[in-house]
């Protein structure tokens, strides 16, 4: 499986994004996905998460109310909708996908099998 994510870009603080991640190759109906980020000077981390079979979605506590998932199943296409950024939204956002996650693995990086490249986001105050 090889994911494609952009969608990145520099913008101010309140403005809106939306990231994309295509993935490609052998998908199955169990495979899960989800977006990470991370800051300079940080450890990679959770931001949300889809899960294929049923459609729920997790998220981290910072970004709940302003961030989106969603996911495209015919195009094998991961959204992530970002609304009212914020300066420490700053980071390098990566799509993630794995094919065992449960709910108490879906936010540890470990307990994903493939990864995107990374799409940087760029908050300005």
């Amino acid at each position: 499986v090889q994911l494609q994510a952009s969608g990145g870009g520099l913008v101010q603080a309140g403005d809106s994004l939306r990231l994309s991640c295509a993935a490609s190759g052998r998908t199955s109906s169990s495979t899960s996905m989800s977006w990470f980020r991370q800051a300079p000077g940080k450890e990679r981390e959770f931001v949300a998460g889809i899960f294929r079979s049923n459609g729920r979605t997790y998220y981290e506590d910072s970004v709940k109310g302003r961030f989106t998932i969603s996911r495209d199943n015919a195009k094998n296409t991961v959204y992530l909708q970002m609304n009212s950024l914020k300066p420490e939204d700053t980071a390098l956002y990566y799509c993630a996908a794995g094919e065992r996650l449960i709910l108490s693995t879906i936010r540890s990086p470990r307990a994903y099998d493939y990864w995107g490249q990374g799409t940087l986001v760029t908050v300005s105050s």
